[in-house]
């Protein structure tokens, strides 16, 4: 880890991830940016609204008395937080995103060039976004598993754990045995096929040290999950990720996370900070405008580490 290279998380000294990766949809709904292609403004806006949130974030650490907190960030806007984030002489966890943002399959960021940019930046960890479903095209799903196992070879190689990131939505036939209601498919449905998709990268030799997950509705299913990672690899943790879920939603989440030991804590993202983010690009942009932003990112991020309870 950045200043504690053999730190590890665990379920009672967890890892707090404050994600910030996102790239074309922070553009896209925050700062009205076409065809994820920002003009020079929208550029300087999108890079200082990053530097606010982390600015949040530091406000926060003297509050966080356990465990570790996280960051992770894109270079593409956030390169001065990782530069920061890397000159704290705080212990903060560093991850960086490999995957290029708005794709429905997994596509890298910098096609051949990434692994230089993984051994240039020298993250705790490296992060892949998939999003994928057991009754997915199936072609397509085995094309995704290719480029997976390379990255994850890539990086066995230079000695950078991999993260990863999973998002199982439904498809029709499965929205439709759910009635059409989303909760219905999160709660009776997604668990199982989550495990499957877990499964199967273990079986194309895809072996991350983080599954970062959605959160689980019950303790039951949050076994059951946690339950195929570790049989995939003993080693293996999980951690809950946000979603942009309302707050009560997500604070549900991690105290169902809680509950299970293979969990280690949690990587949110918009929760805690579109709302200010929002606010402020509508205000005049000035130091108050700003420090309220910071208070606001701080408040929330602790907020959702208050509700971690081993």
């Amino acid at each position: 880890m950045t200043g504690s290279s053999d730190w590890q998380p665990r379920h009672d000294d967890p890892l707090f991830i404050l994600a910030m990766d996102h790239r074309e949809s922070f553009g896209r709904t925050l700062f009205d940016v076409k065809d994820d292609d920002p003009d020079s403004a929208e550029l300087a806006a999108m890079t200082s609204a990053k530097q606010i949130i982390y600015e949040g974030l530091q406000r926060a650490l003297p509050s966080v008395t356990y465990g570790r907190i996280g960051v992770l960030v894109d270079e593409r806007y956030g390169q001065g937080v990782i530069d920061a984030v890397k000159a704290s002489d705080q212990p903060l966890v560093l991850a960086v995103p490999v995957e290029a943002s708005g794709h429905e399959w997994f596509t890298l960021e910098w096609g051949d060039g990434w692994l230089e940019h993984v051994e240039t930046v020298r993250p705790d960890y490296a992060k892949v976004l998939v999003r994928d479903n057991p009754d997915f095209d199936a072609a397509q799903r085995e094309g995704q598993f290719g480029r997976l196992a390379q990255v994850a070879a890539g990086l066995r190689g230079i000695g950078v754990p991999l993260l990863y990131e999973l998002l199982v939505p439904a498809t029709s036939a499965q929205l439709d045995r759910a009635g059409h209601d989303a909760g219905v498919y999160d709660r009776d449905i997604r668990p199982g096929l989550v495990a499957t998709v877990i499964a199967d990268n273990y079986a194309h030799g895809v072996g991350p040290r983080l599954w970062k997950v959605e959160g689980l509705e019950t303790v039951e299913a949050a076994r059951q999950v946690a339950g195929q990672v570790r049989t995939g690899d003993p080693d293996a943790d999980l951690i809950v990720l946000g979603r942009d879920a309302p707050a009560e939603r997500l604070d549900h989440w991690l105290e169902v996370a809680s509950e299970v030991d293979e969990f280690v804590g949690f990587a949110i993202g918009r929760s805690i900070w579109e709302d200010a983010v929002r606010e402020y690009e509508a205000s005049d942009r000035g130091e108050a405008a700003a420090d309220r932003a910071r208070g606001q990112v701080a408040d929330r991020y602790l907020g959702f580490v208050a509700q971690w309870k081993p």
